[in-house]
């Protein structure tokens, strides 16, 4: 066993003896509305469609581009429209996210003091995100937080996606920890439900996206 894997639990939740967090990203650590917005922006324009408010975008963060992309479509167009629209849309999207990935975004307050703190109190770190995981690792890398982190898992590194708990569970079996000594750290019903399928103890941050539901933290809050 690696010594890692076998040292003193560095942080005790809730009756949980943690030994390592995975993060969500998108609305947890970095506030990336203003990159989808201008993603999208510039999709509907090539496509002809008419343009999206921020508002309607931050309602369709966080399921993944797939989503976030067919979804939009379905704003203005019917949903067979969309349907039809949805594979020339989202080649097109990925191209464009690709130009713009972290221009328009910026960690929120404290997340690089925190990190550095769950660092320095021995806890290991992964990110899992929806968002492709090479988009991932380049945004990480330029807001200067990569460095923090053992492994990055995007939604196109398992089959499914959260709220499945697949991801968080292969992310645990990567770093040779039980999912039981795994914080989960996110900011939506998303993040929640995977951590308690997957048998993770989840901590919610009360900003974030959440899909544009309201009382994320209240509604969602399992550190069971």
């Amino acid at each position: 066993m690696d010594a890692r894997t076998a040292a003193t639990p560095a942080l005790t939740l809730v009756g949980h003896a943690v030994q390592a967090a995975i993060i969500d990203l998108d609305g947890t650590m970095i506030d990336t509305l203003g990159d989808f917005h201008a993603a999208l922006s510039r999709l509907m324009d090539e496509l002809g469609l008419p343009a999206v408010s921020r508002e309607q975008v931050e309602h369709r963060i966080g399921k993944g581009s797939e989503y976030l992309v067919l979804q939009t479509l379905r704003i203005h167009l019917r949903d067979d429209q969309a349907q039809d629209l949805y594979p020339r849309a989202i080649e097109t999207y990925q191209r464009i996210y690709g130009t713009i990935n972290g221009q328009y975004s910026n960690p929120f307050p404290g997340v690089p003091e925190g990190l550095a703190s769950l660092k320095a109190a021995g806890l290991r770190l992964a990110c899992i995100t929806n968002k492709p995981t090479r988009y991932a690792r380049e945004l990480l890398d330029l807001k200067g937080l990569l460095q923090h982190f053992e492994v990055v898992n995007g939604g196109d590194a398992f089959p499914r996606k959260k709220p499945d708990p697949m991801p968080l569970v292969e992310t645990c079996k990567q770093i040779g920890l039980p999912t039981a000594v795994v914080l989960m750290i996110g900011d939506s019903q998303n993040d929640a439900l995977a951590a308690r399928a997957a048998g993770c103890p989840v901590a919610l941050v009360t900003y974030g996206y959440n899909h544009g539901e309201p009382d994320t933290a209240r509604r969602c809050r399992c550190p069971e």
